[in-house]
C-alpha cells in the first residue's frame, strides 16, 4: 500500500481515496508525516477541513514522532480556522507540552483566548513568549508577534498604559514596524505623553511621522497638506486600490433615491448621537434608507432610535469586505455615505470595492480620508475654505449654513450641584470635556496661564483614563498651577452629562484637533465656546458652529488670542449672560440647531448629484 501512495501523483486517484489510504495507514502507524503534512494541505484545498482534521486526530491516535508537536499545531490551526476554539485551544496547549520552547502555537494560543474573550488567559500566554522563549534570529519575529499582540489587547481593554510598555519594548527590539509605530504615538497621545514625538525609542521623528495614522496626525499638525500625506500613506501601505467596482456607474433609476449610511458607531457614539435624527427625518416620499452596521449591541437607546431610523438595517460584521461590498450592490445603493473615514473600526477595503456609484465621507474623520474612491466630502465653506481644498482628495460637498447635523430631540438631565461634581461653590470653571488625545502641550500651556490669570478658577476636564490624569496634573504642576485646580469628571449618562454643561462657565477648545460632539453638546446647552481657528478641517469644526450661530466673537486664530479673550471673558459677567442668551435664541430659532432644514438642504445636494449621474 505505502507504494500506491508513492504513485498518488501519476494515478487518477479522488481526494477521497486518498484521505481513506491515509487514515488507515495512520492507523498502522505506517503514514510518514511529510505525506500526513501534504495530504492534509490538498484536503484544505478542496474544502475538505474536517476531513484534514480526522485525518491529524488519527494519525496523533496511533503515531509518536519527534515531529508530534508540528502535527498538534496543524490542527490547531485547522480547528481555529474552522471556529472550534476549545478544540484548537486543546491542540495547542499538547503542543506546548510536547515542546515547551515552541513559540507558534504560544502565540496562537494567545489568539485563541483573545477570540474565546478571555482575555487574561491571552496576556498570560504572549507574556509566557515574552519572558520565557530564548530571542534568538528564529524566534524574533514571533517573539514580536506576541509582544505587539499585548500592545494591541491592553489597548482594546483600555490598559494604556501596559500597552505602550508593550509597544515600546517591541519597537525597541526592531524599530522598522510600521504598525507599531503608529499605535505608539496614539496611545502617547491618549496618555498626554509629551512631546509625543519623543520617548525612549531610537527611531527618528521622520520615521515616526511617516507611520502616524491619519486620526493621530490631526492632533499633532495644523497642516492640512501633512495630513493629507498621512492618509495617503495609510492607503499606499493598506488599501487593495486595484480591486474590481462593483457599481453601475450611471445609477440605478428607482423611483425613490436609495441612500445608504455604514458606520461601526450606530451604538452609544458621538456620531450616532449627531445623525440619528438626520435618518429619522429623511423624506420617504423620496428616499429609501439604509443602514449597513457592524457596530456593538450596546442595548442602548441610541442604537434602538438608529435601528428604527433605518427602512433597512444590515448587520455585515460576519461578512468579509468583499462579500459585504456585494450585498450593498446587490441593493443597488445609489449614494453610500460612510461614517468612519479612517478610524477605528473602519472598512476601506469595503468600500474600494465601490458598491455604490457615488460614495461619500462624513464625521467620522475630521480630516480627508485620501481613499481614491471617495467622491465627496460633507462639508461647509468656512470648514473647508475654496483655497484649501486642493488638500481633500474628496471633493467638497458644500452645505449653505453649516456641515454638522444635531440631534434636537436630544435631553438633559437636572441641573446638578457644584460640590456634587467635585466643584468649588465658587470661582470660574472653565471645561473641556474633549477625549484627552486631543490636548497637546501648547495648548495646556495656554490654559495653565489662563488659570494663573483668573484668580480661583478651576479647569474640569474628561477623566479620560487614570494615567492622562496623572500625568496632567504633574505638567500642570510644573507649570506653577497646583493640582487641585484641575478637576476631572467621570463618564456619566448622555443626560447627566450634558446636565454639566449648565454650570460650567466657559468651554475651552482644543487645537488643532477642535472638538466635535463635545462643542455642539455645549453650544445646545447655553455654554459659550472658544475656539482657535487654523488651516484645517479638524482646526475649523468649532469655528464652522459659531459661524451658523453669529458668534464670530469667540473665534480666534492664535492661541495668544485665546488667552487674552479666556481671561476677558472670565472677567466680563456681562458678555457670559449675552452669549447665554444668545445662544438660547439660536437654539430656537437659528440655521445651526435647525435639523430639518439641514436635512432638506443635504437631500438636494443628493438629488442633484443622482440625477447628474443619469445624464
Amino acid at each position: 500500500m505505502s507504494d500506491f501512495l508513492g504513485d498518488w501523483s501519476l494515478l487518477n486517484v479522488s481526494i477521497e481515496e486518498k484521505f481513506s489510504e491515509s487514515v488507515l495507514l495512520a492507523q498502522q502507524s505506517k503514514l510518514d508525516v511529510m505525506r500526513l503534512f501534504t495530504l492534509a494541505a490538498e484536503l484544505e484545498a478542496a474544502q475538505l477541513r474536517g476531513l484534514a482534521v480526522v485525518l491529524y486526530q488519527t494519525w496523533l491516535k496511533h503515531n509518536k514522532s519527534e515531529y508530534s508537536q508540528a502535527v498538534y499545531f496543524n490542527l490547531g490551526a485547522m480547528l481555529s480556522n474552522a471556529g472550534d476554539l476549545p478544540g484548537a485551544k486543546d491542540a495547542y496547549q499538547e503542543a506546548i507540552k510536547l515542546a515547551p520552547l515552541f513559540v507558534q502555537p504560544r502565540v496562537n494560543l494567545g489568539l485563541v483566548y483573545e477570540r474565546m474573550r478571555r482575555f487574561d488567559l491571552a496576556i498570560l500566554e504572549w507574556k509566557a513568549v515574552e519572558h520565557t522563549i530564548p530571542m534568538d534570529a528564529s524566534n524574533k519575529s514571533m517573539i514580536l508577534a506576541a509582544i505587539n499582540h499585548l500592545g494591541r489587547v491592553f489597548e482594546s481593554t483600555k490598559q494604556y498604559y501596559d500597552a505602550l510598555l508593550s509597544l515600546t519594548k517591541s519597537l525597541e527590539l526592531e524599530a522598522d514596524q510600521p504598525d507599531a509605530i503608529h499605535h505608539w504615538v496614539s496611545l502617547r497621545q491618549k496618555l498626554c505623553v509629551w512631546p509625543i514625538y519623543s520617548g525612549t525609542i531610537d527611531i527618528d521623528s521622520d520615521r515616526l511621522r511617516q507611520a502616524t495614522s491619519a486620526l493621530a496626525m490631526i492632533s499633532i499638525t495644523d497642516d492640512p497638506k501633512m495630513q493629507l500625506e498621512a492618509a495617503q500613506n495609510f492607503v499606499s501601505k493598506k488599501i487593495a486600490v486595484n480591486v474590481p467596482s462593483l457599481a453601475n456607474p450611471g445609477g440605478y433609476q428607482h423611483k425613490k433615491i436609495r441612500i445608504a449610511y455604514c458606520s461601526s458607531d450606530f451604538c452609544l457614539h458621538p456620531v450616532a448621537m449627531l445623525t440619528v435624527q438626520l435618518f429619522e427625518l429623511h423624506n420617504r416620499e423620496r428616499f429609501e434608507i439604509y443602514g449597513y452596521c457592524w457596530s456593538p449591541e450596546d442595548g442602548s437607546d441610541m442604537r434602538k432610535r438608529v435601528i428604527n431610523a433605518m427602512d433597512h438595517f444590515e448587520r455585515i460584521d460576519q461578512l468579509s469586505d468583499d462579500a459585504a461590498a456585494r450585498l450593498i450592490r446587490s441593493h443597488e445603493i445609489d449614494i453610500l455615505i460612510d461614517l468612519q473615514g479612517q478610524t477605528a473600526g473602519a472598512r476601506a477595503n469595503m468600500l474600494a470595492y465601490r458598491p455604490a456609484p457615488v460614495q461619500i465621507t462624513y464625521l467620522g474623520l475630521p480630516a480627508t480620508t485620501g481613499f481614491p474612491f471617495i467622491d465627496y466630502v460633507i462639508a461647509d465653506r468656512y470648514l473647508i475654505p475654496e483655497n484649501m481644498a486642493q488638500f481633500y482628495s474628496e471633493k467638497p460637498l458644500y452645505m449653505p449654513d453649516i456641515y454638522q447635523v444635531s440631534d434636537r430631540l436630544r435631553i438633559a438631565g437636572e441641573m446638578p450641584g457644584r460640590a456634587s461634581c467635585g466643584l468649588p461653590e465658587k470661582g470660574f470653571v472653565f471645561c473641556s470635556f474633549n477625549n484627552n488625545l486631543k490636548f497637546t502641550p501648547d495648548v495646556f500651556d495656554a490654559w495653565m496661564r489662563i488659570l494663573q490669570q483668573v484668580p480661583g478658577s478651576v479647569l474640569w476636564l474628561l477623566a479620560d483614563n487614570v494615567w492622562a490624569e496623572k500625568n496632567l496634573r504633574r505638567e500642570a504642576k510644573v507649570r506653577g498651577i497646583a493640582s487641585d485646580r484641575i478637576i476631572f469628571a467621570s463618564r456619566v449618562s448622555p443626560q447627566d452629562y450634558l446636565a454639566r454643561y449648565q454650570i460650567a462657565d466657559l468651554f475651552l477648545d482644543t487645537f488643532p484637533f477642535n472638538a466635535g460632539t463635545t462643542a455642539n453638546d455645549a453650544l445646545w446647552m447655553g455654554l459659550p465656546v472658544l475656539t482657535c481657528s487654523g488651516q484645517s478641517f479638524s482646526s475649523r469644526m468649532e469655528g464652522a458652529l459659531l459661524t451658523a450661530a453669529r458668534l464670530d466673537e469667540l473665534i480666534v486664530h492664535t492661541m495668544s488670542e485665546y488667552e487674552v479673550k479666556a481671561v476677558a471673558i472670565a472677567n466680563d459677567t456681562n458678555a457670559r449672560a449675552k452669549f447665554r442668551g444668545h445662544l438660547k435664541q439660536i437654539r430656537d430659532e437659528g440655521a445651526l440647531f435647525d435639523t430639518p432644514l439641514f436635512v432638506r438642504n443635504l437631500e438636494q445636494q443628493l438629488e442633484q448629484i443622482v440625477t447628474g449621474l443619469q445624464k
